[in-house]
């Protein structure tokens, strides 16, 4: 939820839906105000009433008056304090689907044409044959199934087979190996996440219809909370891991790395890179979530932005790193680095992992929060999450870019040992 200190920054991201959104909070907030200083006012006559009325002899008609005026003051007061609850959960609603407001160093624009590339590692690959797509190069190697897939489970979901599977696990134990190695704490969490912690970090209510909904029996033998959800990302549970909690300012930063499955119904996503293995229903992911304070969160960030670099160089893939600008921002995000790797069948970039810092976003709608020293007063956290990365478009990456004119896909060496030594998948 959006510090409401920073309504007018969140409007840097240009989008008039955004706007309209803040106009709306900000008009159920001043009738909120307004009515908050009627009823202090009310009160102070209350009180100033209750006053006046001990001075008075109860039998007197004075009194009976002033104790008729008192009770219609009473029941003016009690009205008002319903309204003022109503308006405050009318605001509060509101708040939450505004967007996070962009930090001051995110560069203007209106969508991903505007995004600055920051730098770039290693070269394009170049071929003395026309490259394929990995959709193309893993039917005819019979290691990507699209057909079966289908078949169990309807459109895009993908069986992978023999090699691609266990290159899949490869990918998987490379990247918590590495990550682990340089002080992340690696975490497997549940694949189900309930709706708080999906309100927590920003999913609900804005992306409802992304989500895949369990509809579970309730009762003495099952569940007992059927408002339960597929998680799309293990940034929901890594992050709610700590929510409703106080944590101690010593313990920061945490830093974890957690393997999850993830499960995104992809709505209005037809048409649009859908092909093969890029946008999946099903696809597996290594998350990287960070809580620190306010002081150290931009320096983590780019701590985790080179930490999701570092997989894609030791694989030796070639990519690029761009800064979101405000028109391509995630909702909960105030800033964002995105690392695309190119792919040669595509002839173009494509996003393999984000890299945000959502500052107190996410931890005020969590309620995480930390203190400096025993007895300070609580403040909130900074989150930050980032892929660490995406292992389907990581597969995609190696087919392309390792391909050979023979159809085969040679491996990369730091890969080489979790695949028993085999170099070539033909």
């Amino acid at each position: 939820m959006l510090d409401p200190a920073r309504m007018d920054d969140v409007l840097r991201r240009g989008d008039p839906d955004v706007a309209t959104r803040v106009a709306v909070w900000r008009s159920a907030d001043e009738r909120r105000r307004k009515l908050q200083g009627e009823l202090d006012s009310l009160r102070q006559a209350r009180n100033a009433a209750n006053e006046t009325m001990a001075k008075l002899d109860k039998k007197s008609a004075e009194f009976a008056k002033a104790r008729d005026d008192m009770k219609a003051l009473s029941t003016r007061i009690k009205d008002g304090e319903a309204e003022l609850a109503r308006l405050e959960a009318e605001r509060d609603q509101q708040a939450m689907v505004i967007p996070n407001a962009p930090h001051a160093s995110v560069p203007a624009g209106s969508g991903s044409d505007d995004n600055p590339v920051l730098h770039t590692w290693g070269d394009k690959p170049v071929f003395g044959f026309a490259p394929k797509a990995h959709d193309e190069l893993g039917r005819a190697l019979g290691v990507l199934d699209f057909d079966g897939g289908a078949r169990i489970s309807g459109a895009r979901f993908t069986v992978l087979r023999r090699a691609a599977s266990r290159l899949n696990r490869a990918l998987l134990n490379y990247m918590l190996d590495l990550h682990t190695q340089h002080g992340y704490e690696e975490a497997w969490p549940p694949a189900i996440v309930r709706r708080a912690s999906l309100t927590g970090t920003g999913q609900l209510p804005k992306f409802a219809e992304d989500l895949f909904k369990l509809d579970l029996p309730v009762g003495p033998d099952h569940v007992a909370d059927n408002d339960l959800f597929l998680s799309p990302t293990a940034e929901v549970q890594m992050t709610n891991l700590h929510m409703d909690q106080i944590l101690d300012g010593e313990s920061l930063p945490r830093k974890y790395c957690a393997y999850a499955a993830c499960f995104r119904a992809e709505a209005g996503a037809a048409g649009r890179d859908t092909r093969g293995l890029i946008r999946q229903h099903q696809f597996d992911k290594v998350e990287l979530v960070k809580v620190t304070t306010p002081e150290t969160s931009y320096d983590e960030l780019e701590a985790m932005r080179q930490d999701a670099e570092r997989v894609l160089q030791g694989l030796g893939l070639h990519y690029r790193v761009v800064t979101l600008c405000t028109g391509d921002l995630g909702f909960t995000a105030a800033k964002t680095y995105d690392l695309e790797v190119w792919l040669p069948g595509q002839d173009a970039y494509r996003e393999i992992s984000s890299c945000s810092n959502c500052e107190d976003f996410q931890a005020r709608r969590a309620k995480i929060r930390y203190r400096r020293a025993a007895g300070d007063k609580p403040r909130h956290v900074h989150t930050l999450n980032g892929s660490g990365v995406a292992i389907g478009r990581t597969l995609v990456a190696v087919f392309e870019q390792y391909q050979q004119a023979d159809g085969s896909i040679r491996i990369p060496t730091a890969l080489q040992p979790y695949m028993g030594g085999i170099e070539r998948i033909g």
